[in-house]
């Protein structure tokens, strides 16, 4: 039987996987029909998703999936900063088990580069931080890291992240090996550019930048019109219009 834990768990790993886009609606009925289930299980999933900022209610729109805003996306990568890092610092050492269980998972995360389930590879990528949170001793911040990875996933896909898969996995490598010669220094250090570089990857405005959506308006034509000759930007989805419902059943 299912619970409504695990609902929510299945959805936060479609996030992950970049299975489930930002604004994607998530019908209490299609979500039933999906996981057998009552519609107060999957309300309750739904409740506890929007507690940890995954997934968000409107009384005209319904449940759907977050779309962070340029300062929940700055604020989220800076927590994700202070936590990971932090952490990182306050290792002594970490024992053979924690290192065998990283190792592991940096072997699936080369062997998802090499194949062409997308999906895989970005929860695999994001997940690592959840794991080498559960492998420096604290559970309770890899849970916390699970959420902010999952919104900072959703962050990318919004934002259009350049960030490179490969380059990701090779820091992520760095920050194992480090780790492994006890040099705690280096790995805070390599994590603290990892999550800068990722940041960096992403199509933000600065900051009270007053020109920023005059600035995206004007922004060089990319997209070719068939038969005109020009080209053309496409038009990004309007925030105020309810979004389309994606068939969950390929996603979940």
């Amino acid at each position: 039987m299912v619970s409504s834990v695990d609902i929510a768990q299945r959805i936060i790993e479609a996030v992950l996987a970049q299975r489930l886009a930002p604004g994607t609606r998530l019908g209490e009925q299609s979500l039933s029909i999906l996981f057998d289930c009552s519609r107060t299980l999957v309300r309750e999933a739904l409740v506890r998703l929007a507690a940890r900022g995954i997934v968000t209610v409107s009384s005209r729109r319904g449940w759907y999936v977050v779309q962070p805003s340029h300062d929940e996306a700055r604020e989220a990568f800076e927590a994700r900063r202070v936590i990971e890092t932090g952490l990182i610092r306050r290792t002594q050492s970490i024992d053979k088990p924690s290192l065998k269980r990283l190792r592991q998972h940096l072997k699936q995360e080369q062997a998802a580069l090499k194949g062409s389930d997308v999906g895989q590879r970005s929860y695999l990528l994001g997940d690592f931080h959840v794991c080498l949170a559960e492998c420096l001793g604290n559970q309770l911040l890899a849970d916390t890291l699970r959420d902010y990875t999952a919104r900072t996933t959703l962050i990318a896909m919004l934002y259009q992240s350049t960030h490179d898969a490969v380059q990701s996995c090779q820091d992520h490598v760095a920050i194992v090996e480090a780790l492994e010669r006890g040099d705690t220094a280096a790995a805070e250090q390599l994590m603290e550019a990892h999550i800068g570089q990722v940041q960096a990857a992403l199509r933000l405005a600065p900051a009270n930048d007053p020109l920023a959506g005059l600035r995206d308006a004007l922004a060089p034509l990319r997209e070719a019109t068939p038969g005109s000759g020009r080209s053309r930007r496409a038009t990004p989805p309007d925030p105020s219009q309810p979004p389309p419902e994606t068939y969950l059943g390929a996603l979940l």
